[in-house]
């Protein structure tokens, strides 16, 4: 059984599109895509240096069109459960059927200016966790006042806060986290903070006719697979002001008995994490062309089993 994952926002790095789009009408598509969103994905995907492409605005649909470019080059075989981490929930709605390339680009453009716009109201920011008891974690961020705003499992835990918060978390780790990284991100993301951004994505989803998912959708917010296109989309439009539970979205995968892990361009992060909660399970990151015939091969393998 094969599950396909998207990863979220700090994946991305410079030129990371670059080999992408010497793939066959790949640089059509995604100068169509750039028109109908009015942001010159090429540009940014190859060009474009760290900072710029750390702008929420830029990042997040960045994220997704590459997923999704990178996800058409693997063939029309179906994998058997699809899931992605915050933005990543975005791609993998379209890897589901519930919204077409077009309105998934469309739908986190106006998620990632919408976002930009409420992380410019307070200098915020999320750092890694590694190492430690979650509980315990989880305990000693709420006395400093910061939120776990992305529970990753395998030991990683993402804080997320004012800045202040989180310098006195890098002076007062808890009990048995190693190490703690600020991350590469524009701001707070899955706290209150982000709650304006919340009515301008529901109004935006409130545009959209979502299909209900082709393949099954494992959901951030709670690892549950989710039927119906109505929900995906609701769900969406919260998580962006709740936590990530991406340790209940890998339960969900052991219990569903997977046995292969495919994480689409800018692959990475997620199976590291597979790689330590998810042992037996094979896992492929794709991370340039050259990783398309092992991960197709992993589809013949075990997509279906």
């Amino acid at each position: 059984m094969l599950v396909l994952v998207a990863p979220g926002q700090g994946a991305q790095t410079p030129g990371f599109l670059t080999p992408w789009l010497e793939l066959p009408g790949a640089a059509d598509r995604v100068a169509a895509w750039s028109d109908a969103i009015g942001l010159d994905l090429a540009h940014y995907g190859t060009q474009a240096d760290a900072d710029a492409i750390r702008d929420t605005s830029v990042a997040q649909p960045l994220l997704v069109a590459a997923g999704i470019l990178s996800a058409a080059a693997l063939g029309d075989t179906a994998p058997d459960a699809v899931a992605g981490h915050s933005v990543g929930e975005i791609t993998a709605a379209a890897f589901a059927g519930v919204l077409d390339d077009t309105a998934a680009l469309g739908l986190v453009r106006k998620r990632g200016l919408a976002m930009a716009d409420a992380a410019a109201v307070t200098e915020t920011g999320m750092s890694a966790l590694l190492g430690g008891d979650p509980e315990t974690s989880v305990a000693h961020l709420e006395k400093l006042g910061l939120t776990p705003a992305n529970i990753n499992g395998a030991g990683q835990i993402v804080a997320a806060g004012t800045l202040e918060q989180l310098a006195a978390l890098a002076e007062d780790k808890p009990e048995g986290v190693r190490k703690v990284v600020a991350l590469k991100v524009a701001g707070a993301f899955h706290t209150h903070h982000m709650a304006p951004a919340v009515e301008t994505l529901a109004k935006a989803a409130a545009e959209l006719t979502p299909a209900d998912p082709k393949v099954r959708y494992v959901s951030n917010k709670d690892g549950r697979a989710v039927a119906t296109g109505t929900e995906v989309l609701e769900r969406l439009v919260g998580q962006v002001a709740n936590p990530v539970r991406w340790d209940l979205c890998m339960e969900t995968f052991k219990e569903l008995g997977v046995t292969a892990l495919i994480e689409v361009c800018p692959g990475g992060t997620l199976t590291g994490l597979a790689k330590r909660a998810l042992p037996g399970v094979t896992t492929l990151a794709l991370k340039t062309p050259d990783d398309l015939d092992t991960a197709r091969a992993l589809i013949t393998e075990h997509a279906g089993a």
